[in-house]
């Protein structure tokens, strides 16, 4: 269906269930009443049929560095053209984009987009790749398949930057469209997600081992808030599971909180507890560790996991320097897991 018929696109997975239809989209899977959305407010029940509101709707787009992700081993040093539309899964109390998160459909200027006009987007900027970003990419599951395509047949790459709360099924849907994905793991244990983010963690978790499983280059992000999910015992629960269940090759970025949204009343992180999870990653053997939010040093920058080399060098988003040669280590010839 046109675009030109914001909310005329049939949305994909979903089923009739006598009056209503239930969608397999996410975890939630919202049994919709005609006339009614799903939970991410953008996926609505007319007729038998369920549609996607948002289909070839933009709220916002711009040019970032890639590191912005934060996506370090991906065409590190690269400028990647962002894409949002609104709405979400979760409802987490800390969101910093919850102006679009939130928003309600026809409630928010949207700039109307085609998959050919994502391409047009990319190549004005210099991008090498399209990110999927801002709010939740998943629940814009139609538009931006068909726009990583397009992208793909132009020479680009592809990224989710998502919560990682999908079902199986539409995340097995993306194998060869999503090149990669940085998935925030948002807490180790299931109440924060119960509590804090209107969610569960088992799904996320199974979204992060098929990704990789798959071949889609994965890395995580964890965003630490004090009091909430900051324990050296859930912070080393998930190191260790990073290692055991992905791979201890696959990055894993530590984000300092900020007050934002619902939960201002809570402090900053503090520098030694964003220094304690970097150890207990590193005492895990996660080879790839980074620091977000705040001023990180050399702890931004990729190391040999080998021979200690230095082979990125980073300032906050900017690639300063590299020793490699391609995809090895221009000291020992290691080979290091990117995407160039």
């Amino acid at each position: 269906m046109s675009i030109s018929e914001p909310g005329r696109h049939e949305a994909e997975f979903y089923a009739a269930e006598g009056d209503k239809v239930r969608c397999s989209l996410c975890p939630h899977s919202c049994l919709i009443a005609d006339g009614k959305r799903g939970l991410c407010g953008v996926r609505e029940h007319r007729a038998g049929k369920l549609y996607s509101l948002i289909y070839g709707l933009a709220s916002s787009i711009h040019p970032d560095p890639i590191e912005k992700k934060p996506l370090f081993h991906f065409l590190p040093g690269s400028t990647s053209i962002s894409f949002a539309s609104i709405g979400c899964n979760l409802f987490c109390i800390h969101c910093q984009n919850y102006s679009i998160s939130k928003a309600k459909f026809g409630q928010f200027d949207m700039t109307e987009i085609t998959p050919k006009d994502v391409v047009e987007y990319a190549r004005s900027t210099g991008s090498r790749s399209v990110s999927w970003t801002y709010n939740e990419p998943t629940i814009w599951h139609e538009f931006t398949k068909e726009a990583s395509k397009a992208a793909h047949e132009a020479g680009l790459k592809s990224n989710y930057v998502t919560n990682g709360y999908i079902q199986e099924e539409p995340l097995r849907d993306l194998k060869g469209v999503i090149d990669a994905m940085n998935i925030d793991v948002k807490a180790f244990r299931e109440e924060f997600y119960k509590k804090i983010c209107g969610g569960k963690l088992a799904p996320v978790l199974r979204a992060c081992e098929v990704a990789v499983g798959q071949g889609t280059h994965v890395e995580l992000t964890y965003l630490i808030i004090p009091t909430h999910n900051d324990s050296e015992k859930e912070m080393g629960e998930f190191c260790r599971w990073v290692g055991d269940s992905l791979g201890r090759d696959v990055p894993v970025h530590f984000s300092a909180f900020h007050p934002d949204y619902k939960l201002t009343s809570v402090p900053r992180t503090p520098d030694r507890t964003m220094s304690l999870a970097y150890d207990l990653a590193k005492r895990a053997g996660i080879e790839y560790v980074y620091l977000g939010n705040i001023y990180a040093g050399d702890r931004d920058d990729t190391y040999c996991p080998k021979c200690g080399n230095r082979v990125i060098e980073r300032d906050g988003f900017w690639v300063r320097s590299t020793d490699l040669k391609g995809n090895n280590c221009g000291k020992c010839g290691a080979q290091i897991p990117l995407v160039l």
